[in-house]
């Protein structure tokens, strides 16, 4: 169990890292297209090897594989639009804050796993962060994009995208391999994020600026997963996922001192709350 858990801190950690560099550019969108191709170039040859076992994959597999990269690939256009709009130190906590609350319950109802009476504490402290976090009021501004509530709603999306896609890579990983998993995903992000990004018109301006951020991010983000998928593999996905979610109070703590993003205090203690609960859910769960 301490295998597990020091590698979905770490997953984590690595998570908000590159959400950071995302999140530093004014294309997150073509960010994202860009690093994309260097995770899935760079974990192909480790992602074929399985291909060629005895044992090789099922058709559910392949089924599974298929329907997971489509989550994976909403959920990073989510992930982009929600950049563009929102500062990381908002956003960030509740894209990670949602799926500790759904998670357990989906774990729990559908997977047989058991949530403890201390995980609905630790669920009420998340919402308590989120609610602190987020803008719920109804805007006025003509411009839907220039709207907090907006942003508030794309990074609740997100995390309803996150969700689906962690429960679909737990039942996946039954009949994939972690490795072949994860840079399927990375195609289907990568498809995903194709239109959008030949047609922005700034694909060699990133790579001139940022191809040292894009070359680590993205060997940063399919790193940071195959770590969660190995967590998956030694632990319950009911306590691994929301443990994850510690990255909160990393992706906020760079959104507050690197990015110098406002209203620091507030959410500084939101993500702490958030993280309150995560442990409770990760430790109790």
């Amino acid at each position: 169990m301490s295998v597990a858990i020091a590698f979905v801190v770490l997953s984590g950690l690595l998570q908000a890292v590159w959400n950071l560099f995302a999140k530093q550019s004014p294309h997150p969108l073509v960010f994202l297209w860009s690093f994309q191709w260097v995770a899935v170039l760079v974990f192909l040859p480790w992602a074929l090897i399985p291909l060629g076992s005895p044992h090789s994959i099922p058709p559910d597999g392949w089924l599974l594989l298929a329907a997971t990269a489509s989550v994976h690939g909403v959920y990073v256009i989510l992930l982009s639009r929600t950049y563009e709009a929102g500062d990381l130190s908002q956003v960030y906590p509740i894209m990670r804050g949602i799926s500790p609350l759904l998670v357990p319950l989906v774990g729990a109802t559908v997977l047989d796993e058991i949530v403890s009476a201390p995980a609905w504490l630790g669920i009420a402290a998340i919402v308590g962060g989120i609610a602190m976090l987020g803008d719920w009021r109804r805007g006025t501004q003509p411009d839907a994009r220039a709207q907090a509530p907006w942003v508030t709603r794309m990074a609740v999306a997100v995390g309803l995208a996150i969700t689906t896609y962690i429960l679909l890579d737990k039942v996946t990983l039954h009949y994939v391999p972690a490795i072949t998993l994860n840079d399927g995903c990375n195609l289907g992000n990568l498809l995903a994020l194709s239109w959008g990004a030949l047609r922005s018109g700034v694909i060699r301006a990133e790579w001139t600026r940022r191809w040292q951020t894009i070359i680590l991010g993205g060997l940063l983000a399919p790193g940071s997963y195959l770590l969660f998928l190995a967590s998956l593999r030694l632990a319950a996905v009911a306590q691994m996922a929301p443990m994850r979610e510690i990255g909160t109070v990393f992706g906020t703590g760079f959104g507050v001192l690197v990015l110098k993003e406002a209203h620091g205090w507030r959410r500084v203690t939101a993500a702490g709350l958030i993280a309150v609960g995560v442990l409770a859910i990760g430790l109790w769960g």
